[in-house]
């Protein structure tokens, strides 16, 4: 593995076992200081959780015999045979390694797995890692490959903490640490709610996407006490946008919100000014696909809100990583850091096996991360503190921070 000199020395005292690397990094994940979390019944272990160690476990020249390490599966795409994908792959290996290092947790072993490109792919890797005694995998990036490797890491008591975006695969053990479009959307559209925007519309991408951030629409209004504009669905294509703008262009409502980015984006904004809305009356609204600093030089969005991480947290984490690794980090490199950073917190507690128990993971208070506060619900999604930014000709303003607590004011 490449390391940087900065990291050199230090890394060897460390034990990062399996494929290649490249990385993301951010502030160091810990607990929120919050209220303590209630009291939770303890939890049945399975019949075939993984309880003692064994000779058949992977281990390190320097680590006693008789001693149990923090083994730490990290399954993903290595030999995708996507290029972004690989290199996404390597650097969240990076982000991982550089976590690893800034936790001080020298009693980490981090085994790495291949993903594959299929189901089958998938199952063989979350095998060896189980074998090798993994207590917690990290992984994988594709919802078929959780449901792959599930059932096995269930069967042994192992919880997953996955990199899909796909709500359907989460709980019964397996927590999405991702970036979920029903957290961007429930945090604009409550903002709008709550400044004057009663009556919300929606151009809504006819996908997989466009279903999961209309239902949460249709949630955060009702929660809101708001009204639902008319809601016009679309092809994912420019030309397949600019007759639904124009009719959402012609209602009464006073906010619009578009969950779609790039081209898409850039054709529906001046296509529902010139349909008759006006843009100083009626707010745009989107999610962190709108993070894209092109959308800048597209007059009639700015002033439009968004949800997304504090910007500055994306900067520290980037500029650590450059600092380590020499290039900036993919987008969802940060992921891995706060995954491990989060597994050497709770390591620090309990004992062999029982340290990363559901309990112990779903806690209330939640923990900071490379892109700021986050916790994991009952049903094994997670909760992100987001911010809301405002776009303007020189770039994106934060008019509403993120949240630093979960905990309410008066609670």
């Amino acid at each position: 593995m490449s390391v940087s000199s900065r990291f050199g020395s230090q890394i060897r005292s460390f034990a990062i076992v399996g494929a290649v690397a490249i990385a993301l990094a951010a502030c160091q994940t810990k607990p929120v200081e919050t209220a303590p979390p209630p009291a939770t019944p303890a939890e049945a272990a399975p019949p075939n959780a993984l309880t003692a160690n064994s000779p058949a476990f992977l281990t390190m020249p320097n680590i006693p015999a008789d001693h149990i390490p923090v083994r730490v599966g990290i399954l993903l795409p290595f030999s995708s045979g996507t290029p972004a994908v690989r290199a996404l792959a390597q650097a969240m290996v990076k982000a991982a390694t550089m976590a690893l290092y800034e936790s001080g947790n020298r009693d980490m072993i981090l085994i790495t797995a291949d993903e594959g490109s299929t189901p089958a792919d998938a199952a063989d890797a979350g095998q060896k890692l189980l074998n090798q005694g993994a207590e917690i995998i990290v992984g994988p990036l594709y919802a078929t490959s959780v449901k792959a490797i599930a059932g096995a890491a269930r069967d042994r008591g192992v919880a997953v903490l996955s990199f899909s975006t796909d709500r359907s695969v989460a709980g019964d053990g397996v927590f999405l640490i991702s970036f979920l479009p029903t957290n961007d959307t429930d945090r604009v559209v409550s903002y709008a709610l709550a400044h004057g925007h009663h009556k919300i519309a929606a151009l809504i991408p006819d996908n997989l996407y466009g279903d999961v951030t209309l239902g949460a629409l249709k949630g955060a209004v009702t929660n809101g006490k708001g009204e639902l504009g008319q809601v016009q669905r679309f092809p994912a294509t420019v030309d397949g946008v600019l007759n639904p703008a124009t009719a959402i262009a012609h209602t009464d409502a006073d906010a619009v919100f578009i969950p779609q980015a790039g081209a898409i984006l850039h054709a529906a904004a001046p296509t529902l000014s010139s349909g008759g809305l006006d843009p100083s009356k009626v707010k745009l609204l989107g999610t962190g696909q709108w993070e894209d600093p092109s959308l800048s030089s597209e007059p009639t969005l700015n002033g439009a809100w968004f949800a997304a991480p504090d910007p500055k947290d994306e900067v520290a984490f980037n500029a650590k990583f450059r600092a380590a690794y020499g290039t900036d980090p993919p987008q969802l490199a940060g992921l891995a850091y706060d995954a491990i950073s989060l597994i050497a917190k709770l390591a620090e507690k309990g004992e062999p096996y029982k340290r990363f128990t559901r309990a112990a993971i779903v806690d209330p208070n939640g923990f900071s991360g490379a892109d700021g506060i986050f916790r994991f619900m009952a049903d094994g999604t997670a909760e992100r503190g987001l911010a809301i930014l405002s776009v303007g000709p020189d770039g994106f303003r934060v008019v509403d921070p993120a949240p630093t607590t979960f905990v309410k004011p008066g609670s």
